[in-house]
């Protein structure tokens, strides 16, 4: 089981396409040991999630994220702009965002690290290579890194 300091991590990943979540969601399943995976299918609900607004308002229903993974091509809120948004937020910026996008854009690459994403990767065109993807993902992450705790910062989401 993938624990952080005695907790299962919790990774939120943005995406708009419900056969990539799928998908994802079923890598995450075959590929790596337990995770709390969240979905949520734009920008929008992504900054809503993250600030604890709405339906996202309980912290239980909606643990900070350990991780977050996201896709650049949205509709609304696309993920450029709530990337901005994430990392130039005191209360957010520490949580690692991983771009996780069909775009091997220069330019998205570029704006992608100069905001602040932590990683940049393409998503792949086999099941059998996102499993793989999944599993180095969760391996350097969730069991190699050390993520910050920080309690000197007021919750993510609160004022």
């Amino acid at each position: 089981m993938t624990l952080l300091r005695g907790r299962t991590a919790t990774i939120l990943i943005a995406d708009d396409d419900q056969d990539d979540r799928v998908l994802i969601r079923d890598a995450f399943l075959e590929g790596s040991t337990a995770t709390d995976l969240r979905f949520v299918e734009n920008g929008e609900a992504l900054m809503k999630y993250l600030k604890r607004q709405g339906v996202y308002s309980d912290s239980v229903r909606s643990p900070r994220p350990h991780l977050i993974l996201l896709d650049l091509n949205m509709p609304g809120k696309n993920g450029r702009d709530a990337l901005l948004e994430i990392k130039s937020d005191p209360k957010l910026r520490a949580i690692p965002v991983v771009v996780l996008t069909t775009s091997r854009r220069q330019d998205d690459i570029l704006f992608s690290y100069d905001t602040g994403a932590n990683s940049y990767i393409t998503k792949p065109v086999t099941y059998e290579e996102l499993v793989e993807v999944v599993k180095t993902l969760t391996q350097y992450w969730l069991e190699t890194v050390e993520l910050p705790v920080d309690s000197r910062r007021a919750p993510f989401g609160d004022s």
